[in-house]
């Protein structure tokens, strides 16, 4: 017999040998049918992986991460056998589960269209309803490739395995894929799906390889979850910021400049005023705001150890015969301000803030908009502390992302991403700072998930992630850990002890980007921006030109309140003008006729609704505070 430690920490015993489903069973037959995955010493696994020794053991549904994973993961090879038995000919890549569903690449002999994909559902809803077990068996290396010989790309990713190692497959009824899983006991859960799209993508992500053809789709195990779902896509295209960004006049993209935005009048209004806001805060927290140049020495960036860890992402010039490198980070930057002055613990904490535009060589399949560009706008701030400050200063980061988030009615969720495979420096120092930031959050109480080998190649790091209006989440803020680059750049300050000592680094960013940061609001807000940040604040609309002067003089007004105030002088129907300003999302639109300019008022249309009249002087009160206080809509 083994003990197995359940996840609510009770106990149970089961005979050696038996299966993490054998185990569910026997706590609850509905678990059981319910169970998808399970979690056996923290490991992602199999219901069919066999309990040989005392372990821990979770059993995983549709509703947990890893329960869904295997879930969509299934409905991948579903989709792979229902383009088996269409097209022959196709030959398979790989089909993996992703965040919001799962993908499989493909090469078919002839392209397919939009149009091929709804017989290709109604295929896998036969092989569902086919209720088909599925099995699992290994292979030794010469018999699993003889197995795929007939798939080519399954064949080179068996050859890039480890010599020795047991080949993993998976078998429904005709269909054998090579997988490592885990997945459902048979096809018949899978009952709620759906294929969303077609793209392109190159075999293993290189543009050196072919273009294979991508089916993305999505898995439920209720129909109701695939309905909001569905309905969650269709209001994100309505919210496209690519969409809205052009409707709106806030950026443009250019063949001239892939992945360099311009941003347009709008846009450089909304950008500077979250630029605004962002300095009044940082002066607030005591950061001083510091510039440093867009190119430097491919020295520097050598010493940094970016040029090892980072040289594909980065652009390169020469000037006077040297070697030189557009930042693609402010780091180093900071380095060279830092060093420019002797510096004593009475000093400390130094908090350097910086809005760097850097660079980076993203590939042209990646990029999207805002969201992932070339050129960027990175709002970061380097701290420079001993090591018993660093706890405080990570507080008071957290703090102050509490505060900027919490402005724009963005709620968070917390990982703590950990030593990369790609990384530098000692285990010591690594440890040093993971425990660091592991303390921290505990002091916060803020509940967290390790993202294994996800942080930065000098340190660990805490990333937040933002969850937008409409159940989206999008990574933008950081706080990295550094012991490497102080010490790579010998940077030092006086203790109390009069000897010197090595500073600790903080980086960090609150909006990420700029640039990433206004496509995600233009997102989260359907582009409708609260006042504060709406490029025009109220548009007055005369109801016929014989009002254009009293509507000219509320403008006046309007402005010298320092709104951004505007008018529509077009000889149009008054609908017309106002379905106009509101398709410009303007929160105040402002009707002005013959009984309004008797008055001295305007008729008020608020995102709302219709108010009636008021005073200018009360409408211009009203806007000031919103302005003033950073109201939400």
């Amino acid at each position: 017999m083994i003990n197995i430690t359940l996840k609510d920490g009770s106990a149970v015993t089961a005979e050696a040998g038996a299966t993490a489903l054998d185990a569910a069973k026997s706590l609850s037959e509905g678990l059981a049918r319910a169970a998808t995955a399970a979690l056996i010493d923290g490991k992602l696994s199999d219901l069919r992986d066999t309990l040989r020794n005392d372990c821990s053991l979770e059993i995983l549904t549709e509703a947990d991460d890893g329960g869904r994973w295997a879930f969509r993961h299934t409905a991948s090879h579903i989709l792979a056998q229902a383009v088996k038995r269409l097209y022959p000919d196709a030959k398979l890549a790989i089909g993996p589960a992703i965040a919001d569903g799962f993908y499989y690449d493909i090469d078919f002999a002839s392209p397919i269209t939009p149009e091929d994909i709804p017989a290709i559902e109604s295929e896998m809803k036969k092989i569902v309803k086919e209720a088909m077990p599925i099995t699992r068996f290994t292979l030794p290396r010469a018999e699993a490739l003889a197995l795929m010989s007939d798939e080519p790309y399954k064949t080179e990713l068996i050859a890039d395995l480890p010599a020795g190692e047991a080949i993993s497959f998976y078998r429904q009824g005709e269909f054998t894929d090579l997988c490592a899983g885990p997945h459902l006991m048979t096809t018949k859960p899978v009952k709620a799906f759906k294929l969303t799209s077609l793209a392109g993508a190159y075999w293993r992500g290189s543009e050196k390889n072919k273009m294979l053809t991508r089916i993305y789709g999505t898995a439920f195990a209720k129909a109701a979850d695939l309905e909001s779902h569905l309905a969650r896509i269709e209001e994100a295209k309505k919210r496209d910021h690519r969409k809205l960004g052009r409707e709106l006049e806030i950026f443009a993209l250019s063949e001239e400049g892939p992945g360099l935005p311009f941003f347009l009048p709008n846009g450089m209004i909304i950008k500077n005023a979250l630029i605004d806001y962002w300095r009044v805060i940082h002066r607030r927290a005591g950061y001083q705001e510091i510039s440093t140049p867009i190119i430097l020495s491919k020295e520097l960036w050598l010493r940094s150890g970016h040029w090892d860890h980072y040289k594909d992402n980065m652009y390169t010039t020469r000037i006077d015969d040297a070697d030189f490198c557009v930042k693609p980070m402010n780091c180093p930057g900071g380095m060279i301000v830092y060093k420019q002055t002797p510096r004593s613990y009475r000093d400390l904490p130094i908090r350097a803030a910086e809005l760097g535009l850097v660079h980076r060589h993203e590939k042209s399949g990646a990029l999207h908009g805002l969201m992932r560009v070339r050129a960027f706008t990175q709002d970061d701030a380097h701290i420079f502390c001993s090591p018993d400050q660093v706890k405080d200063e990570i507080l008071g980061i957290v703090r102050l992302f509490d505060e900027v988030y919490g402005l724009f009615g963005l709620k968070y969720h917390v990982e703590l991403s950990t030593r990369p495979e790609d990384s530098m420096g000692g285990d010591e120092a690594w440890e040093e700072a993971t425990g660091a930031l592991r303390s921290a959050l505990g002091d916060l109480a803020l509940d967290y998930a390790i993202n294994e080998g996800d942080g930065a190649f000098y340190g660990p790091k805490i990333d937040f992630h933002l969850e937008d209006s409409i159940g989206r989440t999008w990574q933008c803020g950081t706080i990295q850990l550094d012991f490497q680059m102080p010490e790579k750049f010998e940077l030092e300050y006086i203790g109390a002890d009069g000897l010197k000592h090595r500073p600790v680094m903080l980086h960090r960013v609150v909006f990420g980007s700029v640039e990433r940061f206004i496509g995600i609001l233009i997102e989260h807000y359907a582009g409708a921006f609260p006042t504060w940040l709406s490029p025009v604040q109220a548009k007055v609309l005369p109801i016929s030109d014989k009002y254009l002067g009293y509507a000219g003089s509320v403008v006046r007004r309007l402005r010298e309140a320092d709104i951004r105030a505007d008018i529509d002088p077009r000889p149009e129907k008054i609908g017309f003008k106002i379905r106009e300003a509101r398709l410009a999302r303007v929160p105040y639109i402002l009707v002005v006729g013959e009984r309004e300019e008797a008055d001295g008022t305007v008729s008020v249309r608020a995102r709302g609704g219709d108010e009636g009249e008021a005073a200018v002087g009360a409408v211009a009160e009203r806007i000031r505070t919103e302005i003033e206080t950073r109201s939400q809509p």
